[in-house]
């Protein structure tokens, strides 16, 4: 079955532009023209990954995906006019896994979601071949890999795609240091994006965790470790 993308956008030029890229690509598509669209098309389809703006007029791009991270894990990338740092950065820490600029390449468009499916493919091979670590029952922290869900004390998080496979990178490896690239290398691969993108998904990793469960060590200008060992 072909992967069902959902592409968000007020300019209905650039929904077909995007639309025609993707079918090529062998992706199934659905489309919405505002935020109100985009949630009931999520709600009556199974959506793999969404192409969204920002700036539309009944909802902007925030609050369609708040509003998303509610309930769903579904991959989320933002477009956008606004190519500040501080813009990306809000993004990805309201939820978005990816960001991209207006005007944008299509193919580098394609490319990264086809990337992004890579990588999910290689990340379940990995977990099909290897042992988890965090299966002890007694675990304050476990990782559903087939679900993509993780709880803290049987308490459900509420983590993003790019989230979970951060943490569950770190916890395959526990007590040994990752670099910001390794990390950034295994969920994003290396062609595109920024490495700063590592340090806002920990950041929003360790605030959903609580600030009582330093589970993630920084190693300063090395990177970071997991450890099961609670403060």
């Amino acid at each position: 079955m072909p992967k069902t993308i959902l592409v968000v956008d007020d300019d209905e030029e650039i929904v077909k532009l995007i639309t025609k890229s993707l079918r090529y690509e062998q992706f199934a598509i659905i489309s919405a023209c505002s935020g109100k669209e985009a949630l009931s098309a999520l709600e009556e389809n199974h959506i793999d990954f969404i192409v969204l703006d920002i700036v539309m007029p009944d909802m902007d791009g925030h609050d369609v995906c708040r509003s998303i991270r509610k309930s769903y894990n579904v991959p989320i990338l933002f477009l956008s006019a606004r190519d500040k740092d501080i813009d990306k950065i809000v993004g990805l820490e309201i939820g978005a896994d990816d960001y991209m600029t207006k005007p944008f390449s299509i193919q580098e468009l394609a490319s990264r979601i086809k990337a992004h499916f890579r990588k999910v493919d290689r990340l379940f091979k990995e977990w099909d071949e290897l042992s988890p670590s965090n299966e002890k029952a007694d675990a304050p922290l476990i990782l559903n890999d087939k679900t993509f869900e993780a709880f803290l004390h049987s308490r459900k998080l509420d983590l993003s795609t790019k989230e979970f496979q951060i943490l569950s990178i770190l916890m395959r490896h526990p007590n040994h240091v990752l670099t910001r690239e390794q990390i950034y290398e295994n969920v994003w691969g290396d062609e595109y994006g920024e490495i700063n993108t590592v340090t806002v998904h920990i950041k929003n990793i360790r605030k959903k965790l609580g600030p009582e469960n330093d589970f993630i060590k920084t190693i300063w200008g090395i990177g970071y470790k997991y450890t099961e060992r609670e403060q």
